[in-house]
């Protein structure tokens, strides 16, 4: 199906119109990036860009046919080649639900919790269109596009957790509760799946109905599935695409505006689910997709789209989603296959509840890290020098690189974002004063060990194997000082409002006295280069 009157996908990548598969669409044009520095593309992103290209030189001058539900073959299509994509309409869900779910969207975006975050694409910093929030477990966070994401906790039994406002701590409590029912419906859609696939069951999907019953099962894998359901976060979003006017068009399909492009997921478990809660601000008075005079998908209307991952002879699915409904990615459907969100006229909310892999963005996790690098610590003198217990290569590395790690993943992640992470509440606050402070003495620990190799009398040979232990961790720090630096000066750093407004945080200037190094370590780096090129004696 081609929409009438678009550009063909050679027009639009000439004129600038397609992101990198599988790359998040930050926002159309206008937004613009920093001035901060070029970066050199991964292999990977040279790979996706190479597939891109390919790909829209086999599309030459036509669009790929896509289905909607007007399309007759569209169910038995969905049934083919979407089986692990399920949609439950709003009847399905409970009305109570829904109005506590709605409120508390309301609630958040009353009170600003939401905003545009400032990410890192391909070296460039831009604006997403998309104004989100992550709420989920205490401590935990949520990476994608090079940004941290920190979550404001629900309130999980045994929790304490104090927010500015009651309506907030109810918003929470709601989500945390919709989190539950999803958690419930995405099993039993597991199950179903499951069963069908067990059955051999060949029929064309369905909406999930109140009377939707449980499989049979086997026991070791329902354990497995019900790991893979625990959504431990939501990620909200939030956009209104009146004020968004330069939205990018879908460039393999015809489908229209986008509000997010074609992409993956990032950073959850492998294999687990994805689900969804939808909510667009729409009159009671709605028009069904399939009495719609338009050929294609009603661009009035939200959609999502699917596609299978870099198959052109597939067709393409937009699924138009309307207040109420929820959607689940089963199993693999995030890696095989590839989604993108639709935009339609009125302002959408979406919950989008994920198992975000955690085993390196958990506030304990760090704080692990930090004693594991300061374990190396023997004392620290009155005039705050630090002696170390090991100068073994392997133990100065490993201090350095988590010294990096808990700088550049956590703290200045953290303080980029202004204050928005204590919009809510201010639970990440003394997590993030424990951080700094053990930031603070791990750059004593290096000041340590340049005291080391500075000193007269030192071997050679140990010498240069604790230069080279350190040096590729502190020129990587210099680099990346340097680059946050320049991103929180950036030309669209400085548009964000005031509490949205980057923080280059640590910093210090040259001359203070609490700082047992400098902040440029240019000097730092120049110095330990040229003790490698001395000759030995």
């Amino acid at each position: 199906m081609v929409a009438d009157g678009s550009r063909t996908p050679r027009e639009l990548h000439a004129g600038g119109g397609v992101q990198s598969e599988g790359m998040y669409n930050p926002g159309g044009g206008g937004e613009g990036c920093s001035g901060s520095m070029k970066r050199t593309p991964t292999a990977e992103e040279r790979e996706r860009e190479a597939k891109k290209l390919r790909l829209l030189e086999e599309l030459e001058d036509t669009w790929l046919p896509y289905l909607t539900p007007k399309d007759d073959e569209f169910y038995q299509q969905w049934q083919l080649k979407y089986p692990k994509l399920v949609l439950r309409e709003a009847g399905g869900v409970p009305e109570e639900l829904h109005r506590e779910v709605q409120a508390a969207f309301a609630t958040l975006h009353k009170h600003g919790c939401l905003a545009r975050d400032l990410v890192r694409v391909q070296g460039k910093d831009l604006l997403t269109p998309v104004a989100r929030l992550l709420v989920g477990n205490p401590g935990c966070t949520y990476k994608y596009l090079n940004t941290r994401l920190f979550a404001v906790p629900w309130p999980v039994r045994g929790s304490s957790i104090t927010y500015h406002e009651a309506e907030i701590a109810a918003a929470c409590q709601t989500l945390l509760s919709l989190n539950s029912y999803l958690q419930l419906e995405t099993i039993q859609a597991w199950e179903e799946l499951v069963a069908k696939e067990r059955a051999n069951i060949d029929e064309v999907p369905v909406c999930i109905g109140p009377d939707f019953g449980l499989g049979v099962f086997d026991g070791p894998d329902e354990a497995d599935i019900r790991s893979r359901s625990a959504y431990n976060v939501t990620l909200l979003n939030f956009m209104d695409p009146q004020k968004m006017p330069h939205l990018k068009e879908e460039p393999y399909f015809g489908m229209g505006k986008m509000a997010v492009s074609w992409h993956h997921d990032e950073n959850l478990v492998d294999r687990s689910a994805v689900a969804v809660y939808s909510h667009s601000c729409e009159g009671p008075e709605e028009e069904s997709e399939e009495d719609s005079p338009l050929e294609g998908r009603d661009p009035d209307t939200w959609h999502i789209g699917f596609k299978i991952s870099w198959d052109i002879e597939t067709p393409g699915l937009a699924i138009p989603l309307h207040q109420g409904d929820c959607y689940f990615m089963l199993d693999d459907l995030n890696a095989t296959h590839q989604h993108c969100v639709l935009a339609g006229l009125p302002p959408r909310f979406s919950s989008t509840h994920r198992v975000a892999e955690c085993s390196t963005g958990t506030l304990d996790y760090i704080l692990q890290r930090c004693q594991l690098a300061l374990q190396n610590v023997s004392n620290v003198t009155d005039s705050g020098g630090v002696a170390l217990k090991s100068l073994e290569p392997a133990v100065l590395k490993q201090g350095e690189e988590i010294h990096n790690e808990v700088e550049f993943e956590w703290l200045r992640q953290f303080w980029f974002q202004g204050s928005r992470p204590r919009k809510c509440t201010d639970w990440w606050c003394e997590p993030m004063a424990q951080l700094e402070d053990m930031w603070r003495k791990m750059e004593g620990v290096t000041n340590g060990v340049l005291h080391e190799v500075r000193r007269e009398g030192v071997p050679v040979g140990q010498r240069n194997a604790m230069v080279t232990a350190i040096l590729a961790s502190l020129t990587t720090r210099q680099t990346l000082r340097r680059e946050w630096h320049a991103r929180c000066q950036s030309r669209i750093a400085r548009t964000l409002p005031a509490d949205q407004k980057p923080e280059c945080r640590p910093y210090w200037e040259k001359e203070d006295p609490s700082m047992p190094l400098p902040f440029d370590l240019t000097d730092v780096v120049s110095e330990l280069r040229g003790l490698l090129l001395e000759p030995k004696p």
